[in-house]
Protein backbone atom coordinates (compact mmCIF):
# COMPACT_ATOMS: atom_id res chain seq x y z
CA UNK A 1 0.00 0.00 0.00
CA UNK A 2 3.16 2.40 0.96
CA UNK A 3 4.50 2.04 -2.32
CA UNK A 4 1.39 2.30 -4.10
CA UNK A 5 1.09 5.31 -2.78
CA UNK A 6 4.74 6.63 -3.11
CA UNK A 7 4.66 6.01 -6.85
CA UNK A 8 1.34 7.12 -7.38
CA UNK A 9 0.90 10.17 -5.50
CA UNK A 10 4.61 11.23 -4.05
CA UNK A 11 5.81 13.99 -6.67
CA UNK A 12 9.37 13.45 -6.05
CA UNK A 13 10.93 15.74 -8.69
CA UNK A 14 8.73 18.90 -6.48
CA UNK A 15 10.18 17.44 -3.39
CA UNK A 16 13.88 17.49 -4.46
CA UNK A 17 13.75 21.01 -6.58
CA UNK A 18 15.33 22.97 -3.59
CA UNK A 19 17.18 19.93 -2.08
CA UNK A 20 18.87 16.29 -2.30
CA UNK A 21 17.81 15.58 0.88
CA UNK A 22 14.41 14.19 2.03
CA UNK A 23 13.50 14.04 5.50
CA UNK A 24 11.36 10.80 7.13
CA UNK A 25 9.70 10.62 10.01
CA UNK A 26 8.37 7.54 11.54
CA UNK A 27 6.32 8.70 14.45
CA UNK A 28 5.71 6.04 17.24
CA UNK A 29 8.80 3.78 16.16
CA UNK A 30 9.01 2.04 19.81
CA UNK A 31 12.51 -0.50 20.00
CA UNK A 32 12.66 -2.06 16.23
CA UNK A 33 12.73 -4.24 13.92
CA UNK A 34 9.53 -3.36 12.64
CA UNK A 35 10.50 0.58 12.13
CA UNK A 36 13.76 -0.33 10.30
CA UNK A 37 11.63 -2.54 7.96
CA UNK A 38 9.03 0.42 7.29
CA UNK A 39 11.59 2.90 6.79
CA UNK A 40 13.52 0.73 4.15
CA UNK A 41 10.71 0.51 2.45
CA UNK A 42 9.50 3.99 2.14
CA UNK A 43 13.23 4.99 1.10
CA UNK A 44 13.01 1.76 -1.56
CA UNK A 45 9.98 3.17 -3.23
CA UNK A 46 11.06 6.98 -3.13
CA UNK A 47 14.71 5.87 -4.61
CA UNK A 48 12.71 4.07 -7.51
CA UNK A 49 10.40 6.44 -8.45
CA UNK A 50 12.86 9.00 -7.89
CA UNK A 51 15.74 6.97 -10.31
CA UNK A 52 12.69 6.58 -13.35
CA UNK A 53 11.94 9.95 -13.36
CA UNK A 54 15.83 11.38 -13.41
CA UNK A 55 17.70 8.72 -15.30
CA UNK A 56 19.64 7.71 -11.92
CA UNK A 57 21.91 11.21 -12.37
CA UNK A 58 20.56 13.41 -9.59
CA UNK A 59 21.13 11.20 -6.24
CA UNK A 60 18.95 11.69 -3.02
CA UNK A 61 20.16 11.58 0.84
CA UNK A 62 17.66 11.06 3.24
CA UNK A 63 17.52 11.82 6.83
CA UNK A 64 14.98 10.02 9.14
CA UNK A 65 13.94 10.82 12.60
CA UNK A 66 12.71 8.16 14.87
CA UNK A 67 10.24 9.54 17.29
CA UNK A 68 8.56 7.70 20.55
CA UNK A 69 7.90 9.25 24.06
CA UNK A 70 10.57 10.00 25.67
CA UNK A 71 10.39 7.37 27.90
CA UNK A 72 11.02 4.61 24.89
CA UNK A 73 14.41 2.69 24.96
CA UNK A 74 16.05 4.92 22.18
CA UNK A 75 19.20 3.02 23.44
CA UNK A 76 18.07 -0.30 22.34
CA UNK A 77 16.76 1.14 18.90
CA UNK A 78 19.94 2.59 17.90
CA UNK A 79 21.97 -0.27 18.98
CA UNK A 80 19.90 -2.35 16.72
CA UNK A 81 19.85 0.13 13.32
CA UNK A 82 20.91 -1.85 10.31
CA UNK A 83 24.58 -1.71 9.47
CA UNK A 84 24.18 -0.85 5.78
CA UNK A 85 22.07 1.48 6.36
CA UNK A 86 21.36 4.30 3.49
CA UNK A 87 20.30 7.30 5.92
CA UNK A 88 21.36 9.38 8.61
CA UNK A 89 19.28 8.89 12.01
CA UNK A 90 17.95 11.01 14.52
CA UNK A 91 15.86 10.41 17.23
CA UNK A 92 13.19 12.79 18.64
CA UNK A 93 11.40 11.98 21.88
CA UNK A 94 8.12 13.44 22.52
CA UNK A 95 4.70 12.59 21.85
CA UNK A 96 3.30 13.34 18.47
CA UNK A 97 0.24 14.98 20.37
CA UNK A 98 2.26 17.91 19.85
CA UNK A 99 4.61 19.65 17.05
CA UNK A 100 7.70 17.70 16.85
CA UNK A 101 10.03 19.36 13.98
CA UNK A 102 10.64 22.76 12.39
CA UNK A 103 7.89 23.85 10.33
CA UNK A 104 8.19 22.64 6.38
CA UNK A 105 10.94 20.47 7.44
CA UNK A 106 9.50 16.63 6.79
CA UNK A 107 9.05 15.22 3.33
CA UNK A 108 6.92 12.16 4.28
CA UNK A 109 5.52 11.20 7.58
CA UNK A 110 5.05 7.41 8.39
CA UNK A 111 2.67 6.34 11.31
CA UNK A 112 2.00 1.75 12.14
CA UNK A 113 -0.06 0.95 14.87
CA UNK A 114 0.30 3.93 17.24
CA UNK A 115 -2.32 6.61 16.65
CA UNK A 116 -4.89 4.35 18.26
CA UNK A 117 -3.43 4.95 21.83
CA UNK A 118 -5.34 8.17 22.76
CA UNK A 119 -3.41 10.93 24.79
CA UNK A 120 -5.57 10.40 27.61
CA UNK A 121 -8.52 8.29 29.10
CA UNK A 122 -11.41 10.42 28.25
CA UNK A 123 -12.25 12.56 31.00
CA UNK A 124 -15.45 11.96 31.81
CA UNK A 125 -14.18 7.85 32.57
CA UNK A 126 -11.95 9.37 35.14
CA UNK A 127 -14.44 10.79 37.41
CA UNK A 128 -14.46 9.13 40.93
CA UNK A 129 -18.33 9.29 41.64
CA UNK A 130 -19.51 7.48 37.96
CA UNK A 131 -19.57 3.91 37.40
CA UNK A 132 -20.52 4.69 33.37
CA UNK A 133 -17.72 1.71 32.63
CA UNK A 134 -18.28 0.14 36.19
CA UNK A 135 -16.67 -3.65 35.60
CA UNK A 136 -15.03 -2.93 32.03
CA UNK A 137 -11.58 -1.83 31.06
CA UNK A 138 -12.34 -0.66 27.51
CA UNK A 139 -15.59 0.94 25.95
CA UNK A 140 -15.72 -2.55 24.15
CA UNK A 141 -19.13 -3.87 25.22
CA UNK A 142 -20.14 -0.37 27.35
CA UNK A 143 -22.38 1.91 26.56
CA UNK A 144 -23.03 3.86 24.06
CA UNK A 145 -21.85 7.40 26.81
CA UNK A 146 -18.87 5.32 27.19
CA UNK A 147 -18.08 5.04 23.42
CA UNK A 148 -18.89 8.55 22.44
CA UNK A 149 -16.24 9.35 25.08
CA UNK A 150 -13.37 7.79 23.52
CA UNK A 151 -15.12 8.88 19.85
CA UNK A 152 -14.89 12.37 21.21
CA UNK A 153 -11.43 11.98 22.70
CA UNK A 154 -9.97 10.16 19.51
CA UNK A 155 -11.57 13.44 17.50
CA UNK A 156 -9.78 15.80 19.43
CA UNK A 157 -6.40 14.05 19.92
CA UNK A 158 -6.48 13.39 15.84
CA UNK A 159 -7.48 16.93 15.55
CA UNK A 160 -4.41 18.00 17.47
CA UNK A 161 -2.06 15.47 15.64
CA UNK A 162 -3.05 16.77 11.92
CA UNK A 163 -2.75 20.09 13.07
CA UNK A 164 1.27 19.66 14.23
CA UNK A 165 1.64 17.71 11.26
CA UNK A 166 0.14 20.41 9.21
CA UNK A 167 2.81 22.62 10.19
CA UNK A 168 5.74 20.28 9.75
CA UNK A 169 5.31 18.80 6.50
CA UNK A 170 6.29 20.28 3.37
CA UNK A 171 3.96 21.34 0.76
CA UNK A 172 3.17 18.43 -1.58
CA UNK A 173 4.73 16.13 0.81
CA UNK A 174 2.56 12.71 2.39
CA UNK A 175 1.73 11.24 5.33
CA UNK A 176 0.98 7.62 5.74
CA UNK A 177 -1.28 6.64 8.74
CA UNK A 178 -1.54 2.74 9.32
CA UNK A 179 -4.13 1.87 12.36
CA UNK A 180 -6.33 -0.75 13.79
CA UNK A 181 -9.54 -0.01 12.82
CA UNK A 182 -13.17 -1.03 12.73
CA UNK A 183 -15.65 -1.40 10.13
CA UNK A 184 -18.53 1.16 9.59
CA UNK A 185 -21.60 0.17 11.67
CA UNK A 186 -19.78 -2.15 13.81
CA UNK A 187 -19.94 -2.06 17.43
CA UNK A 188 -16.26 -2.30 19.25
CA UNK A 189 -17.04 -5.38 21.48
CA UNK A 190 -17.58 -7.29 17.84
CA UNK A 191 -14.07 -7.19 17.22
CA UNK A 192 -11.72 -9.88 18.31
CA UNK A 193 -9.55 -7.23 20.26
CA UNK A 194 -12.95 -5.96 22.03
CA UNK A 195 -13.50 -9.53 23.17
CA UNK A 196 -10.28 -10.05 24.60
CA UNK A 197 -10.73 -6.70 26.34
CA UNK A 198 -13.99 -8.04 28.24
CA UNK A 199 -12.19 -10.92 28.96
CA UNK A 200 -9.29 -9.25 30.54
CA UNK A 201 -12.18 -7.01 32.56
CA UNK A 202 -13.97 -9.57 33.58
CA UNK A 203 -10.80 -11.91 34.94
CA UNK A 204 -9.74 -8.63 36.89
CA UNK A 205 -13.64 -8.53 38.50
CA UNK A 206 -12.76 -12.08 39.54
CA UNK A 207 -10.04 -11.22 41.20
CA UNK A 208 -11.79 -8.11 42.81
CA UNK A 209 -14.91 -10.85 44.04
CA UNK A 210 -11.86 -13.49 45.67
CA UNK A 211 -10.61 -10.39 47.30
CA UNK A 212 -7.20 -9.91 45.17
CA UNK A 213 -8.10 -6.36 43.96
CA UNK A 214 -10.23 -3.61 45.13
CA UNK A 215 -12.64 -2.92 42.85
CA UNK A 216 -12.41 0.72 42.92
CA UNK A 217 -9.03 0.34 41.34
CA UNK A 218 -10.79 -1.98 38.62
CA UNK A 219 -13.53 0.73 37.92
CA UNK A 220 -10.87 3.47 37.80
CA UNK A 221 -8.62 1.68 35.19
CA UNK A 222 -9.70 2.52 31.18
CA UNK A 223 -7.45 1.27 28.48
CA UNK A 224 -6.52 4.61 26.45
CA UNK A 225 -7.21 2.73 23.01
CA UNK A 226 -9.73 3.96 20.17
CA UNK A 227 -10.22 1.60 16.40
CA UNK A 228 -12.12 4.21 14.27
CA UNK A 229 -14.10 3.33 11.59
CA UNK A 230 -13.27 4.60 7.77
CA UNK A 231 -16.21 6.45 7.24
CA UNK A 232 -15.19 8.54 10.81
CA UNK A 233 -11.31 8.80 9.83
CA UNK A 234 -12.84 10.41 6.26
CA UNK A 235 -14.82 12.73 8.48
CA UNK A 236 -11.97 13.76 11.17
CA UNK A 237 -9.85 14.43 7.76
CA UNK A 238 -12.45 16.52 6.06
CA UNK A 239 -13.44 18.39 9.56
CA UNK A 240 -9.76 19.20 10.02
CA UNK A 241 -9.10 20.75 6.38
CA UNK A 242 -5.61 20.31 6.65
CA UNK A 243 -4.82 17.49 4.15
CA UNK A 244 -7.14 15.42 1.72
CA UNK A 245 -7.41 11.63 1.76
CA UNK A 246 -5.88 10.16 -1.84
CA UNK A 247 -6.31 6.75 -0.70
CA UNK A 248 -7.64 4.75 2.28
CA UNK A 249 -7.63 0.66 1.89
CA UNK A 250 -9.39 -1.45 4.75
CA UNK A 251 -7.85 -4.79 5.23
CA UNK A 252 -8.46 -7.87 7.37
CA UNK A 253 -5.75 -9.41 8.52
CA UNK A 254 -7.67 -12.81 8.30
CA UNK A 255 -7.54 -12.72 5.17
CA UNK A 256 -3.73 -12.88 4.96
CA UNK A 257 -4.14 -16.28 6.38
CA UNK A 258 -4.17 -19.47 3.99
CA UNK A 259 -3.79 -22.54 6.13
CA UNK A 260 -5.51 -23.57 9.19
CA UNK A 261 -3.71 -21.83 12.62
CA UNK A 262 -2.47 -24.37 14.78
CA UNK A 263 -2.14 -24.00 18.37
CA UNK A 264 0.54 -25.65 20.49
CA UNK A 265 -0.92 -26.66 23.91
CA UNK A 266 1.14 -25.52 27.52
CA UNK A 267 0.59 -26.72 30.72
Amino acid sequence: MIKEAIVEKLDTKSLSSASNRLCIADLGCSVGPNTFFAVQNIIDAIENKHKSEYDGSHKLEFQVFFNDHASNDFNTLFTSLPLERQYFSAGVPGTFYDQLFPSSSIHFAHSSYSLHWLSKVPEKLLDQNSSWNKGKIHCAGASDEVVNAYAAQFEKDMGIFLNARAKEIVPEGMIVLIIPGIPDEVHPSELPAGILFNFLGSSLVDRANEGILNEAQIDSFNLPIYSASPKEMASLVKINGCFSIESMEVTDPRSKIHDPMKCSKGL
